[in-house]
């Protein structure tokens, strides 16, 4: 399942997220940079996206609208409802409509459109910019297994994708939407533990990085349990599992497992009130 050769792929907002989208696409000759137009109110914003990528560029979203077979809403929850409504008499009637505005329900979406336009939400990371996202994406009523299939290929573009069920968004903006964030806070703790034990502060931080991407590529290519994994790096008496026993002491499992369960209350919280 793939993008129809001939769709037009509309981008209403054009931030980071747009742009990291915009880039994987053409990069990855998924499709041509004929085929995307994006919106933007500023027009330096416009002018660069178009000496980068080559793309079409308007301050128009009801034009992006009416030309897109494949819509990406990429703007913030806070003026979703005002953007879908100036946009919604224009959108093609055969559109697919990506959202991926957090805690902005497909039946919402669809309530605000014609009733043959599709509707599918994800929920990307900031490592899609780099490539390396981790993406949930769930079908509307109205939306197929072409749509899904359409919309994983646009996220594929940006690192890996996996459908799910709308019911576990939130618990996806738990872990992996808010996941970055904790990455970061362990790299940085890392990187000042490595200047404490006498190492320089770049070559800490490099190190830290450079072994948690390691850590995680591993994990990914061999599917193996992550116990399994730790066990590979501990042996007996040494220097792996002394460190270990420190951070079970230190309640790290357990303060991970309490920030996702935290975030992901949080997110429900905020879903309901941008439903109401």
């Amino acid at each position: 399942m793939s993008i129809p050769r001939d769709s037009v792929i509309g981008f209403i907002g054009a931030g980071n997220m747009a742009e990291a989208l915009i880039r994987g696409l053409i990069r990855g000759n998924h499709v041509q940079a004929s085929s995307i137009l994006a919106s933007a109110p500023r027009p330096e914003r416009r002018a660069q996206l178009v000496f980068d990528y080559q793309i079409g560029a308007t301050a128009d979203n009801c034009e992006v609208a009416r030309a897109a077979h494949i819509l990406v809403l990429a703007i913030k929850p806070q003026i979703f409802p005002r953007v879908l409504r100036e946009i919604a008499a224009d959108i093609r009637p055969d559109a697919l409509v990506i959202s991926i505005a957090a805690g902005i329900s497909t039946e919402s979406i669809e309530q605000a459109l014609p009733s043959e336009v599709r509707v599918v939400r994800a929920m990307p990371n900031t490592p899609a910019l780099v490539a390396a996202g981790a993406t949930a994406i769930s079908a509307g009523q109205r939306a197929n297994e072409l749509d899904l299939g359409a919309a994983k290929q646009i996220f594929d573009a940006v690192g890996l994708t996996v459908a799910l069920d709308e019911s576990q968004l939130d618990a996806v903006t738990g872990l992996s939407g808010s996941g970055p964030a904790y990455i970061f806070l362990i790299l940085e703790a890392l990187a000042d533990a490595g200047v404490k034990v006498g190492l320089s502060r770049r070559n800490a931080q490099r190190l830290a990085a450079q072994t948690v991407m390691g850590s995680a590529k591993l994990l990914l290519d061999t599917d193996e349990h992550p116990g399994k994994l730790k066990d590979m790096v501990t042996s007996p008496g040494g220097t792996a599992i002394a460190g270990l026993h420190t951070l079970e002491q230190g309640g790290l499992r357990t303060t991970l497992i309490n920030a996702v369960e935290t975030a992901t209350k949080r997110a429900k919280e905020l879903g309901a009130a941008n439903g109401k």
